[in-house]
Order: structure tokens, then C-alpha cells, then sequence
């Protein structure tokens, strides 16, 4: 099958609206799902970047911390999604080297391969299909995920169908499934391999998240944002799970079958669907569920909600776009960003803050107030990311309009991941000024606020304080479970990291005062253990500064898995 087509552009709210292809064998069809190859911390042909690894956190968040960042991999989850919910014999191979890749088509005969991928790896996605229409020219070859917002992707490769939208509909559908039966969660956790300072953190059950996902696509649809644009842009998302009896319900299995009470919310603004979200909350205090969440969300709608709901909850985590003091964006404007991050510290509520650097009344001359103000918000992490107009979004296409993007030959797709330069012609910044932007910020926050596990550290033992003698056994037991490390393992890293930082006496206080009130609040277990601690983890701090200035990466392992109906033919 070599005719090239496009699949239509999903609907977010109707997802029926399109005749569709079906593969003649229906449900028979043996399935291949793929992320795009590895390695991914090196510089080489197909696009991959030492600067862009597969780290969402070291990549963009604690991108200057060293040996104090968080290091973790995330797992392709939507292609995790669409496995577990076909009737066909489905296999997915998850960071594969081009090598494992060429193994697995060779080895084994498949009749669709799905490839999934970001827009810095189409270089990738097209040696992949190139290599599946070689060893299997008969496999029509799908490919989706942020890749396909690239109007040109199905010329510039040897593609049969581009999946703009949710996926797993579209997967059924095309194999002649019924794509309204109801979807199965996948269990996953929401990162593998988590290491900091030096040390591969050993997880006990419990320790880790899991991932769930209630909904895909943001109907606030900021112009830059292409996840949203993805999945239909503003007003547009899609609901797995609509009612908070539903999400429930799988909260439920995957925390007797995971052993977790912790879930990653992989939705752009969970608590937007306020009635889904009340429901939960009803249903969680009815089962007493000292769950915690951690999630994305807007301020506007995170003021929508009292403190006690927040609480109740079971946020603990939430990823805050703070984008800059005088954006444009609704979903900031009129809200004292600086006084609703400190009021959720208040209470134990973590933040991981997200500004854009590059806006459009962003100059070489304002730049710094524009960082200081981000820097002053002191969340526990801080994500920066240059504006950056990706194919597929509103501000790609009025960039477009105006002229203002650079050919491929200027700036290739591999750069334009945000977190080295720009793809157009910004009207202030020129020259490349906003690679060291970038860093300005990054290394601002760092200098100023501190290692993240620091301020981490800060907001639990607030939390800790505030509800240790709650009345309600559901959020105390919650807040007993986040603070469980606080009198050992945190005081140890802060007596580590008040070593560390003996050069700058102003971070140094701010640890030794954190290290005090854990002192103050724990006794003598930790007075005792926490130098014994620390004085290994000292160690293992400069042991990962040496070996990362000596150009160390990390690589994610490989994963093979099969659907439930793949493995029973196996065994069959």
C-alpha cells in the first residue's frame, strides 16, 4: 500500500463526523505501535539533540540543576492508551534503538504500524517509514501524535494515513471496531528510572504515581499551545472519562492493582470540568481516599475553587502557567500570580511554574524584569520555554501570514523545541539573544531560589504543619503519607546541599533555616541521621557533577509490550 492519504482532522466533540478507511482485515490486523528511535541526548543525522533529551524535567525544567536535577523518563503513554483498547493482536516498542526497530519488523510480521512522535523527531519518522516500507512493504504505516500538526508531513515520507486528534477512536474505527465501547486505562507509572543527587531513587510500592488520563485537548487554546490545537483547539477537548463516577471508578482499579494512592493527571486543565470534579471529590470523601493529585491547571480556575476543595481533593502538585506579568493570555490576566502560588504553599500545595521567554513585548531592555518577576514566584520547579510557534497552531499560522518563519535551511525542526532558539523573526530579540535568555533564567531561578528538592522540602513541611492534627482522618492521613521522608531522607539532602552551597551565602541561610524548622519539628532522629545522610549524599552530589561535566547522558531502556489479545495468540 503506497497511495498517500490524510486522515481527516478529529473532532474533539464528535467524533463521527468523517468517513474513514478500514483495513480489509478488520480486527485480524497485526498491530505495531513505535515511538520514535533512540538514542535521544546525542547530536546526530535524524534530529535528535544533546541539548533536547528525553527528560521532560532536566530538559526544561530543572535544565541548570546538575546533580541537584530531577532526571526521570516518561512513557509514550497515548500509545500505551491506544494498545490497551484494540481487539487486535497489538505489540508496542517504546524507546527502541534503530537496530531493536529493524529487529522487531524483521523478526515479525505486521500489517499496520503506528508511529508515534514529537515534532523534533520527524527526521526519525521518516527513516522508520522508510525502513517499514523496505522490510514490509505491504504494512500501511500511520503516524500521529504532535508530528502530524505538520501540514506537509503525508509529501514528505512514504505515509499512508496522518492522525490529527485522539487516536484510539480513529484506531477502531479503522479496524473495524466499535469505537464506543468503553476505554480501558492503561497501567502505567509516570516515570521510570527517577534519580536526583546522584542517586537512582529505589521505589517501594506507593512511591511512584501512576498515570491517569481523564481527557485529551485544552478548550482555553492558547495560540501557541499545539497540544490543544491538536485535539481542535479552543472550546475542543475529549473526554475518556465523563463523569466523576467513571474516573472514579479507574482510580479505583489502578490503585488496587498499581498498590499506589498518587496519580499524575496527564489533563491539560482537570479542574475546568468543575462538575466532574466535584463529583470525585464527593465520592472519594464517601470512600475516605486520602488520594493525592498532582495536575495541570489554570489560575483562573484554580481561584474557581476553595482552598478546602483543593485540599479535599488531594492536589498536592499542580503545574501553573504563569506565562509573563503582562501577557496577553486570559487565563492569567487580573490574577496576582504571586500571591495564589504562596497561598497554595501555604497549604502544601506544590507549583511548578511555566513562563514564556520571547514574548511578543519582550526586549533586550525589559527581558530581566520580565525573569526576576517569574524568579520571584519561587515555585518548586520552573519551566521556561522560548515562544515558539509549532506547526498546527494559531500562532504558527499568523506567523506564516506575516512572513515571520524561518525556512528549514535557517532553523530546522529539530531546533524548534523551545529550548534553543527561535523559528522566526522575532521583532525585538535578534541575533540569537534568546539562547542566553534562556539560560539567564534558568540560572536565576536556580541561584536565587535554590535546588527544586529544597523547595520542596519548604512546602511539604508546611503542609505537614498545617494538617498534621486535622480533623479529617482522610487529609491527615494524606499529608502523614507526603511527609513521610521529611525527618530523614530531606533533612539529609539538606544538610547535603547547605555543604554544597557554602559559596553563596544567601542560599545557604535559606537552606540552613528549612533545616532548622525540620530540626525543630522532628527532634532528635533527625539531628542524628541527617548528617549520616547527608554526608553521603555530599558524596554522591560531586560524583554526578564530576561525571556530568565530563558530558555524561542518560538514555531510556527499551520496552516491548503486547495488548491482551497479542499475548493469547502467542500462547495460543
Amino acid at each position: 500500500m503506497t497511495k498517500l492519504a490524510l486522515a481527516p482532522p478529529i473532532d474533539g466533540t464528535n467524533q463521527h463526523t468523517h468517513a474513514q478507511p478500514k483495513h480489509p482485515l478488520g480486527s485480524k490486523a497485526r498491530v505495531l505501535l513505535s515511538s520514535a528511535f533512540g538514542p535521544y541526548a546525542v547530536d546526530d543525522e535524524y534530529g535528535s539533540r544533546t541539548i533536547n533529551p528525553m527528560e521532560l524535567y532536566h530538559n526544561q525544567v530543572t535544565r541548570v540543576q546538575r546533580a541537584f536535577s530531577l532526571r526521570m523518563f516518561h512513557r509514550s503513554w497515548g500509545l500505551m492508551l491506544i494498545k490497551e483498547n484494540l481487539t487486535s493482536p497489538c505489540t508496542l516498542l517504546d524507546f527502541p534503538t534503530i537496530e531493536r526497530f529493524v529487529e522487531e519488523i524483521t523478526t515479525h510480521h505486521y500489517d499496520v504500524v503506528g508511529i508515534g512522535a514529537i515534532m523534533p523527531n520527524v527526521g526519525k519518522v521518516k527513516k522508520m517509514c522508510e525502513l517499514v516500507r523496505r522490510h514490509l512493504p505491504d504494512a500501511t504505516i500511520i503516524i500521529g501524535g504532535h508530528v502530524g500538526g505538520i501540514p506537509d508531513i503525508a509529501e514528505r515520507m512514504p505515509v499512508d494515513y496522518v492522525v490529527r486528534g485522539e487516536g484510539v477512536s480513529w484506531m477502531r474505527r479503522y479496524l473495524g471496531q466499535d469505537d464506543s465501547a468503553p476505554i480501558r486505562h492503561p497501567r502505567v507509572y509516570s516515570g521510570i528510572g527517577a534519580r536526583t543527587l546522584g542517586v537512582t531513587l529505589r521505589e517501594k510500592p506507593g512511591d511512584v504515581a501512576a498515570t491517569l488520563i481523564p481527557s485529551v485537548g485544552c478548550p482555553l487554546g492558547c495560540n501557541f499551545c499545539s497540544t490543544s490545537s491538536m485535539f481542535g483547539g479552543k472550546g475542543k477537548c475529549f473526554h475518556f472519562y465523563e463523569t466523576g463516577d467513571e474516573l472514579f471508578e479507574v482510580m479505583c482499579e489502578l490503585e488496587r492493582e498499581m498498590q499506589i494512592n498518587t496519580f499524575f493527571v496527564m489533563d491539560e486543565n482537570f479542574l475546568l470540568h468543575r462538575k466532574r470534579a466535584l463529583r470525585l471529590l464527593e465520592l472519594m470523601i464517601e470512600h475516605n481516599k486520602p488520594w493525592a493529585m498532582y495536575v495541570f491547571a489554570s489560575a483562573k480556575v484554580l481561584r474557581s475553587y476553595s482552598i478546602e476543595q483543593l485540599v479535599g481533593l488531594g492536589i498536592s502538585w499542580v503545574w501553573l502557567g504563569l506565562e509573563g506579568e503582562s501577557s496577553q493570555y486570559a487565563k492569567v490576566k487580573g490574577i496576582d500570580t504571586l500571591t495564589l502560588v504562596r497561598g497554595l504553599q501555604e497549604h502544601g500545595i506544590r507549583v511548578l511554574g511555566s513562563s514564556i521567554i520571547g514574548l511578543e513585548e519582550h526586549t533586550p531592555d525589559n527581558i530581566d524584569a520580565a525573569i526576576d518577576h517569574a524568579v520571584a514566584h519561587d515555585t518548586e520547579f520552573h519551566q521556561f520555554m522560548l515562544y515558539t510557534p509549532i506547526p498546527g497552531t494559531p500562532l504558527h499560522a499568523e506567523h506564516k501570514a506575516k512572513g515571520l518563519l524561518l525556512d528549514l535551511e535557517e532553523c530546522s525542526e529539530a531546533d524548534a523545541h523551545g529550548q534553543l532558539r527561535f523559528n522566526y523573526r522575532h521583532p525585538n530579540i535578534k541575533n540569537g539573544e534568546e539562547t542566553e535568555f534562556l539560560l539567564r533564567a534558568f540560572q536565576r531561578d536556580f541561584d536565587v531560589n535554590g535546588p527544586s528538592i529544597i523547595r520542596i522540602t519548604r512546602t511539604v513541611l508546611k503542609g505537614w504543619k498545617r494538617y498534621k492534627n486535622c480533623p479529617d482522618r482522610r487529609v491527615r492521613t494524606r499529608f502523614a503519607f507526603e511527609a513521610r521522608e521529611l525527618a530523614v531522607t530531606y533533612a539529609g539532602a539538606l544538610w547535603a546541599a547547605k555543604k554544597w552551597f557554602k559559596y553563596n551565602p544567601a542560599l545557604a541561610s535559606k537552606i540552613s533555616d528549612t533545616l532548622t524548622d525540620l530540626y525543630r519539628e522532628f527532634g532528635l532522629k533527625s539531628r542524628l541521621l541527617a548528617p549520616l545522610l547527608g554526608r553521603y549524599l555530599r558524596y554522591t552530589i560531586a560524583r554526578e557533577d564530576r561525571r556530568l561535566s565530563e558530558g555524561m547522558t542518560y538514555e531510556p531502556p527499551c520496552f516491548r509490550e503486547t495488548n491482551r489479545v497479542a499475548a493469547a495468540v502467542t500462547a495460543g
